[in-house]
C-alpha cells in the first residue's frame, strides 16, 4: 500500500509515523463553508437539521461545519443556490490566515476550482477587487462556475502562469499561493497521490513553487501579506520554499496563529538541508492531530 521509500522518507520527517499511515487509510470526514454571501449561518443550518442532516461546527472556523447525511450534498437545493460550498476542513485556513479586507485589491495565484477564492470574496463582502488566476482552461470553467454559483461579484478571472504576476509589481495587498504540489496531506482523499510520489516529482515541484512565490511576493505592495500553502507534507515544498524566498527577497515571516486546532512548527532541518530559524514561524498541520488533511502555511510580510 505504502511504497518502501515513502515509509523511510516520512520515517524520518514524521515522529508518531504510525498514526499518520493509519489515518491516512480512513476516509475524510465531509465539511462544507457556510457562503455568507446568499445566506447565514443560522439559516442554512436550520434548513439542513431540518432534512435530517447532522451538522458539528468546525472548532477553527465559524462558518465551517462537520457534516453527516445521506444525501449527495452537490446535489443539494442549498449547494445549487451557493448556499454553501463543499470544502475541506483544513483547506479554509489559507484564506483565514491571509485575513482579506473589503476594499482590498487581492490575488489568489492558483484559484481554481475556486473553494478559498469564494471564501476571499466573501470575507471582503464582495467589495474591493479580487483577481483569480489559474493556467488551465479547464479548472477555470469549473472556476468560473463556481464563483458564479455563489454569488462572488468583485471578481476578475484570469488565465496565465502564475510566475508572470512579477510583472505586476507593487499592484497587490494581499496574495495568496496555494501552490500545486505532490499532495502528501491529501491521501485520505485520493489514493493516486500514493502512486504518483516519487522525489523526482518532489524537486520538479519545488522549482516551479519557488518561482511562483517570487512572482506572488514581487506583486505585493510593500507592508502586503503574502499566504504559502500547500497539502503536501514534503519539506523540499515547503520550507524550503520559503527558505528561498527569504534568501531572495526582504521578507518577515510572521507568526501564525489559529485557535482550537493543533499545530507543529515548521521543520529546520531534513535529509542534510539546514533552512533559516525564520520557517519555525510556518504552521505544520499532521492528519493525526485533528482527523483531516495534512496542510503547511506560510505567512509573510514584504518589507
Amino acid at each position: 500500500m505504502f511504497k518502501p521509500k515513502f515509509v523511510e522518507r516520512y520515517g524520518k520527517l514524521i515522529e508518531d509515523l504510525d498514526a499518520f499511515l493509519e489515518i491516512s487509510k480512513e476516509p475524510l470526514r465531509d465539511s462544507i463553508r457556510v457562503n455568507t454571501l446568499k445566506t447565514g449561518k443560522k439559516e442554512l443550518k436550520e434548513r439542513l437539521e431540518g432534512r435530517g442532516w447532522k451538522l458539528e461546527e468546525i472548532p477553527w472556523y465559524k462558518y465551517g461545519f462537520f457534516v453527516e447525511t445521506e444525501e449527495v450534498m452537490g446535489n443539494s437545493l442549498e449547494h445549487v443556490l451557493g448556499y454553501f460550498y463543499v470544502q475541506e476542513a483544513v483547506s479554509m485556513l489559507p484564506p483565514i490566515v491571509l485575513s482579506p479586507k473589503p476594499g482590498e485589491t487581492v490575488l489568489d495565484m492558483c484559484a481554481a476550482p475556486g473553494g478559498k477564492t469564494t471564501q476571499i470574496a466573501m470575507h471582503m463582502k464582495n467589495e474591493g477587487v479580487l483577481v483569480a488566476n489559474d493556467v488551465r482552461l479547464d479548472r477555470i470553467i469549473a472556476l468560473k462556475a463556481n464563483l458564479q454559483r455563489c454569488g462572488v461579484m468583485n471578481v476578475v478571472v484570469t488565465k496565465m502562469d502564475g510566475f508572470r504576476f512579477s510583472r505586476f509589481s507593487n499592484q497587490f495587498d494581499r496574495v495568496l499561493v496555494d501552490a500545486p504540489c505532490s499532495a502528501t496531506g491529501a491521501i485520505r482523499k485520493s489514493w493516486k497521490v500514493l502512486k504518483m510520489w516519487n522525489p523526482k516529482m518532489v524537486r520538479k515541484l519545488s522549482y516551479l513553487q519557488k518561482r511562483l512565490v517570487l512572482a506572488g511576493f514581487d506583486a505585493l505592495r510593500p507592508g502586503g501579506i503574502l499566504v504559502y500553502s500547500t497539502c503536501t507534507l514534503e519539506p523540499e515544498e515547503n520550507e524550503g520554499v520559503i527558505d528561498f524566498l527569504l534568501r531572495k527577497r526582504e521578507v518577515k515571516i510572521e507568526p501564525i496563529r489559529l485557535r482550537n486546532i493543533k499545530t507543529r512548527k515548521g521543520i529546520e532541518e531534513f535529509e542534510g538541508r539546514e533552512y533559516s530559524k525564520e520557517v519555525r514561524k510556518c504552521v505544520r498541520i499532521y492528519p493525526q492531530d485533528n482527523d483531516t488533511e495534512g496542510f503547511f502555511i506560510a505567512k509573510v510580510r514584504k518589507l
